[in-house]
């Protein structure tokens, strides 16, 4: 995973406390090591404690990072964090919301524990990890960022509650918004299109399907993990301190290449 290289004065980061859910693999690993980069201290909570621990083992030793196995989804596991957290760092600066997880199934198949698992981390964890983790922000004030999905605005069929769960988070993340706003936190949103991790990283095995998706972008290009990092490190920072209750697609255009992608003979170009 690389790791990006911001300009520390500019962003304002640096010396700067924030916690990564979902930080042991894929967008979640690559947002905790551009925050270590810029300068941050990092707890980095996942049930994959692995996948953060590899992450340490490529930056300096004096970095202030902390690793907490974490449920999210279990309202226990993420009070044990807290504390932990508390502990180690004292108060926070920000909260990045990025564990996830997905489970095929058309919706008249798909089972009702399996629909609730999905809803319980996608969803109730993001509300568990903010209004916990808020607490450790009320002195300063804070931002946080939530992942969620293009899938919020279309549905990605044959995935059970992903989209529900994915359109969730953009609501509840506005509704941190207006509560917490006046005790100076910040709440928006994120939303990748195709980013290419381990786990779409299968699609791309198949003949002509990296190509396809290409051609459905407006920039013409499967995004990474760091293409999600720099928006995420710039809504934690104090460079948007006036951006509260926002939404954005970080999709290269995905999103507005919808007309094209309608067949009309004598405009569409070949």
């Amino acid at each position: 995973m690389s790791v990006n290289h911001f300009d520390h004065g500019w962003l304002g980061i640096s010396g700067r406390t924030f916690v990564v859910t979902g930080a042991g693999s894929g967008i979640g690993n690559a947002i905790a090591g551009a925050l270590i980069s810029a300068g941050a201290s990092v707890a980095m909570l996942d049930r994959n404690t692995q996948g953060c621990e590899a992450l340490l083992s490529g930056v300096d030793s004096a970095t202030r990072a902390l690793v907490l196995e974490c449920d999210i989804g279990n309202e226990d596991s993420v009070v044990q964090c807290v504390a932990a957290v508390e502990e180690a760092f004292g108060s926070i600066d920000g909260l990045v919301n990025c564990a996830g997880m997905l489970r095929a199934a058309s919706i008249k198949d798909v089972k009702l524990d399996e629909w609730e698992a999905v809803l319980r981390t996608n969803l109730t964890g993001y509300m568990l990890c903010s209004r916990s983790f808020a607490r450790l922000m009320a002195a300063r004030g804070g931002a946080m960022v939530h992942i969620a999905s293009v899938a919020a605005h279309h549905p990605q069929t044959h995935s059970g509650a992903y989209s529900a769960s994915k359109a969730g988070i953009s609501l509840l993340s506005r509704q941190i918004a207006v509560e917490y706003g006046e005790q100076g936190v910040r709440s928006n949103v994120i939303c990748p299109g195709m980013i290419r991790t381990a786990l779409s990283e299968p699609f791309y095995q198949h003949p002509g399907i990296k190509e396809r998706r290409e051609a459905m972008t407006a920039s013409r290009r499967i995004g990474v993990p760091d293409d999600i990092a720099n928006a995420a490190v710039f809504l934690l920072s104090p460079r948007a301190s006036y951006i509260n209750g926002a939404e954005f697609s970080v999709d290269g255009g995905m999103e507005a290449m919808l007309m094209d992608l309608i067949p009309r003979p004598g405009f569409t170009a070949a």
